[in-house]
């Protein structure tokens, strides 16, 4: 770490790092915003090892997240192909996914909790071979708030039988109640990271941003940043500029494969600071 070069995109990341052990230390949230693609690239275990150090405090998914987390504990793999499965019309057509996560959310709406924990506590009562690989598994046990944040019909366990859209909107609502307290928390010194999400994430966070100080509650000295191999508007404006000008935090934007910069970002956490 100490040969790269201190300009531009290291120190960048160094900031970020930075930021982000200062806010662990003051015990303020670190919140991972993630989409499906950090999860198809391998990078969960690197986030499970940070979340066991004390540097992920609560993680927010779209549905694509629930998807390749839950196949990955179950037989190690995605079972996504879209090249190869959509002409036979049998794309996202794998019953066990659509049972489980539809399952999931019918119980989790019955019980008024959010569907990252349904999920969550259905995955592990099924004692997955690959459950030291799943973020939704290792969450859970950690009792780190896991939120999922659904566009109706994005995801491939909405056109399963058993999907009911009352249970999935519940839930996801729940969770986005719960993640708007998270972003209440940030105040003074916490993070949100923006990992792979060009359009939900960014939205749901602006909106949770938005609720927080309509209510009244102070939301400044906060750190926001956008992790992509593309810096989309979104992101660069609900998650790096908006929520933290006129004085209110840091915001900023690394540009990369998720397989290089969070590995990178990792490793300067752990190590960077010493």
């Amino acid at each position: 770490l100490s040969t790269l070069p201190n300009v531009l995109a290291v120190r960048t990341l160094r900031e970020l790092a930075a930021h982000i052990r200062s806010a662990k230390a003051s015990q303020k949230p670190i919140i991972w915003g993630i989409g499906g693609h950090v999860i198809k690239t391998g990078l969960s275990p690197v986030i499970i090892d940070l979340m066991k150090r004390g540097f992920v405090n609560g993680i927010a998914g779209n549905g694509s997240v629930l998807v390749h987390d839950a196949e990955i504990a179950l037989i190690g793999s995605t079972s996504e192909d879209v090249d190869a499965t959509l002409p036979e019309g049998v794309f996202g057509g794998a019953e066990e996914t659509g049972r489980l996560l539809n399952n999931a959310a019918r119980s989790g709406a019955e019980e008024s909790i959010g569907l990252g924990e349904a999920i969550g506590r259905e995955l592990l009562a099924l004692n997955p071979p690959h459950c030291d690989l799943s973020l939704l598994c290792a969450a859970y046990q950690a009792k780190i708030p896991f939120t999922v944040h659904l566009t109706i019909g994005a995801d491939i366990t909405h056109f399963h039988p058993n999907a009911d859209g009352a249970a999935l909107g519940a839930t996801s609502h729940t969770d986005f109640r719960l993640l708007a307290e998270l972003v209440r928390r940030m105040n003074d010194g916490g993070v949100y990271l923006n990992i792979g999400s060009a359009v939900v994430l960014p939205e749901i966070f602006l909106k949770c941003v938005t609720l927080v100080r309509n209510l009244g509650h102070p939301l400044s000295n906060i750190t926001t940043a956008n992790l992509d191999f593309i810096q989309s508007y979104r992101p660069l404006t609900n998650v790096v500029r908006r929520p933290t000008e006129h004085g209110a935090g840091h915001g900023y934007s690394i540009t990369g494969h998720h397989e290089l910069t969070i590995p990178l970002l990792a490793a300067e956490l752990i190590c960077g600071g010493s």
